[in-house]
């Protein structure tokens, strides 16, 4: 069966997803646990301002997926909130990390995903990452697909396919394109690309940290 998830499903899924193995002592979570999820700066693209009902309607959604719901035999008086990703599709964990990052930052090319999962599952090489990525493509129906290359660039990027199709135009090559660039340029472009997001991921897992140590002291 298709799924054609909205934007804020998509938030709310891989908000659950995220949290399930990053913060496992915080999850299930609380409907404002998870609003705060969907709507953090760090690891998310884009950033989004989710209130309450919006989450709330979001998770009726799911929950008629059966791909999130109620978490059962809490002892709270707080409804928590769970995933069921395991329940209807048997992730193995690299292809839960990749969809998750996939859901919560959009297209990636297997580079950013496999910096970008780190936290949830290491992976050794690019070609594990391709390997989860192709599992996720040969599914009925496929759960993820490969982007055009975009002119300039060396890798292509995936997507995740659980809000429908999605249909990028062929860009035309600029014309300082066309014409040729420098390889060392090209080169040296790459390599600072590569250190920008390094540091993106560091700064997004220091502000994590302390988000996890000012949750001790609430």
């Amino acid at each position: 069966m298709e799924l054609t998830l909205t934007e804020n499903e998509v938030r709310v899924l891989g908000s659950l997803i995220e949290k399930d193995i990053t913060t496992p002592d915080y999850y299930p979570m609380s409907l404002n646990a998870l609003v705060n999820a969907c709507n953090q700066k760090s690891n998310r693209d884009p950033f989004m301002q989710l209130d309450e009902n919006a989450v709330r309607d979001a998770l009726a959604a799911l929950q008629e997926r059966h791909l999130a719901g109620p978490a059962g035999g809490a002892d709270s008086r707080v409804t928590k909130y769970e995933h069921r990703t395991q329940e209807r599709f048997n992730f193995t964990r690299p292809e839960t990390a990749v969809l998750c990052v996939l859901l919560l930052r959009g297209p990636q090319t297997p580079g950013e995903l496999r910096g970008r999962t780190d936290r949830m599952f290491r992976f050794e090489t690019l070609d594990d990452v391709q390997s989860a990525l192709q599992k996720l493509m040969q599914r009925d129906p496929p759960l993820v697909k490969v982007l055009p290359r975009q002119p300039g660039t060396k890798e292509s990027r995936w997507v995740h396919l659980l809000a429908g199709d999605v249909v990028v135009p062929d860009l035309p090559a600029p014309a300082s394109a066309a014409v040729g660039r420098d390889p060392v340029d090209a080169a040296r472009i790459a390599r600072l690309e590569e250190e920008v997001a390094a540091l993106r991921r560091d700064v997004g897992e220091v502000k994590d940290q302390l988000e996890r140590f000012r949750r001790q002291f609430e």
